[in-house]
């Protein structure tokens, strides 16, 4: 369950991808592998230790060239609040554990998006295909409505250039692409969710979403 995937692309360097479950996104604990059982990688915390133990599984794979995704199921199926331990969590895994995006999911619909030191962290990607679909008492949130996210990441340095999503919409289980007002309202969602986090979305001539946000100095 630690092991990661790993995507090769070939001079270009690799993509290796930590999969990773908390309680909080809904996962029993009775699901976590052990040494007698596969399972799920779960955590049991967001400590400093469970930093500690991540770092040591990434330097053990990581080379050179490596983008290293710490991909994360957590937090609660609806709602925009980003708690403060899972914000201290991901910067603590670009800081210390030399992770260059964080992979949040779990809500049903898009969240916050984050630039940290220039790392990439998604704090919620809402979904790509859910069987959700049609579920009442949720519509303020436009579960039906995603974002594909198409990251340009410098494989020298883990810092993220650029972002790019398109949007999407399920329909009877299959995914469409996004009318151009809804485009125009998930922009409008992840501007003012990333406000606290200086991030803001802009919609190009092709009605795709482009980040942006506050650049490091080099």
């Amino acid at each position: 369950a630690e092991s990661p995937a790993i995507v090769d692309l070939d001079e270009r360097g690799r993509v290796v991808v930590f999969g990773f479950g908390k309680p909080s996104g809904g996962i029993p604990g009775d699901w976590a592998a052990g040494d007698k059982a596969s399972g799920v990688n779960l955590l049991a915390d967001l400590s400093d230790d469970t930093v500690r133990r991540i770092r040591a599984q990434v330097q053990v794979v990581k080379r050179k060239r490596d983008i290293a995704v710490a991909s994360i199921h957590w937090g609660e199926n609806w709602g925009y609040h980003v708690p403060h331990e899972q914000r201290r969590f991901a910067h603590a895994l670009v800081d210390r554990a030399a992770v260059d995006v964080v992979h949040g999911h779990s809500s049903h619909h898009v969240k916050a998006i984050e630039v940290y030191r220039d790392k990439l962290i998604l704090y919620g990607c809402g979904d790509l295909l859910t069987d959700y679909e049609g579920i009442r008492g949720y519509e303020v949130y436009r579960g039906d409505l995603g974002l594909m996210y198409f990251p340009t990441i410098d494989t020298q340095t883990g810092r993220l250039e650029r972002l790019r999503m398109t949007p999407t919409q399920v329909r009877r289980f299959r995914i469409n692409r996004a009318a151009s007002a809804d485009a125009r309202w998930l922009a409008d969602v992840v501007t003012r969710e990333g406000a606290h986090f200086g991030t803001r979305a802009d919609v190009d001539a092709d009605g795709r979403l482009e980040l942006q946000w506050r650049r490091s100095r080099a």
